[in-house]
């Protein structure tokens, strides 16, 4: 374990910030350690969702520090309106467009097509259209998906788990919500362990894929 899955060039599509690393941190923590560039890009930085007493901007400095735990230093947010994402659909999709042909990747991570999530759902859509010629993965957001296409465990390490609890542990602001807290994401990293054959593991939508011989 610890190689890059056989990816060189990764591209993480995430609606908001946080949902990469809750999605696929551990994932994300092993392509990275096993040699992949790993680009990551949250659509939105959810200002509007953002607790009193706050900074509003404060999760675009606390997701560059979480995804450093991950070892991912290329993080980007845009400046899309959470829960507007329906609305502005085609300029999220050029938006993508020119991100795929930036860093050409040979595998996008996007949230499960059954997320019910309004943003989540044109982030997985256009992420498939506009990133059509790479291996796509869905990654798993377990409280927005009444139905799970797990065909995908990805084995991690107890380190790579650390190392995704310390990054969602980085967002400060969110602590409150308890998805985020060790137990829940040790708990689920086990389940996926347990159906995939591993010790810990991550799942995903097998979207598409493309294997190179």
């Amino acid at each position: 374990m610890g190689n890059s899955l056989g990816f060189e060039r990764v591209l993480v599509l995430a609606p908001h910030t946080d949902d990469a690393e809750l999605g696929a941190g551990g994932t994300m923590a092993r392509l990275v350690e096993g040699g992949a560039k790993v680009v990551s890009v949250a659509f939105s930085d959810c200002r509007e969702s953002v607790p009193a007493g706050f900074a509003p901007d404060i999760l675009r400095s606390e997701v560059v520090k979480a995804h450093a735990v991950l070892g991912v230093t290329d993080v980007r947010v845009l400046d899309f309106k959470v829960r507007y994402f329906p609305r502005d659909r085609q300029e999220i999709l050029d938006s993508i467009v020119r991100l795929s042909r930036e860093i050409e990747p040979d595998l996008v991570m996007v949230p499960m097509r059954s997320d019910i999530h309004q943003d989540h759902q044109v982030i997985a859509h256009e992420g498939i259209r506009g990133c059509k010629r790479a291996t796509i993965l869905g990654y798993e957001l377990p409280w927005n998906n009444i139905e799970l296409s797990n065909q995908l465990f990805v084995e991690i390490s107890a380190a790579q788990l650390e190392q995704k609890v310390a990054a969602l542990a980085a967002y400060e602001s969110q602590g409150f919500r308890p998805y985020t807290n060790r137990e829940t994401l040790a708990s689920l990293a086990h389940v996926r362990g347990i159906q995939g054959g591993y010790g810990l593991a991550e799942t995903f939508e097998v979207i598409r894929a493309r294997w190179s011989l």
